[in-house]
């Protein structure tokens, strides 16, 4: 929903949509239709069965050098559990990233994006994957403990 909002309201992507709501001649998050099983390229199309087309479990992303998301794993390589039939498309990338929602975060190859953020906001990151699947009550994801930081820390400004 944020790089909806992002493509609508700061790319000037007035017809920006999901595939998930329907049909849109803007498809900025659309419906998975080819993933990697093993080491195999699965395909279905789009108005195939959904079965087993889900991404499912844990996949590795690498970070931008210098991004506030990198900052925040301390590394550039991480690995994070995904679910979902539904990814960004790649092809608005660099409109996006013109507008100025920074891309920080993609797949080994460059393909599936996996992290956004805005460099000039106090902490505005956005994830494909869900952190909350490795967090727990006294040990949580490093995105959540950074996330209250950021917090406690913009309380402290006002």
């Amino acid at each position: 929903m944020a790089v909806l909002e992002a493509a609508r309201n700061l790319a000037g992507i007035e017809n920006a949509g999901s595939t998930e709501f329907g049909e849109t001649p803007e498809p900025v998050v659309g419906l998975m239709t080819e993933w990697l099983k093993g080491n195999a390229l699965e395909k279905r199309q789009s108005s195939g069965d959904m079965g087993g087309t889900m991404r499912l479990g844990a996949y590795d992303a690498k970070l931008v050098p210098g991004t506030k998301i990198a900052e925040i794993y301390g590394s550039e390589t991480i690995s994070e559990r995904h679910r979902h039939r539904y990814e960004v498309n790649i092809d608005y990338m660099e409109r996006l990233e013109a507008a100025g929602l920074k891309f920080s975060g993609l797949s080994p190859d460059g393909v599936l994006p996996e992290t956004i953020e805005y460099e000039d906001h106090p902490w505005f990151i956005g994830v494909q994957y869900h952190p909350e699947l490795k967090s727990r009550p006294f040990d949580p994801h490093p995105l959540f403990a950074s996330f209250i930081e950021a917090a406690v820390e913009q309380n402290r400004l006002v």
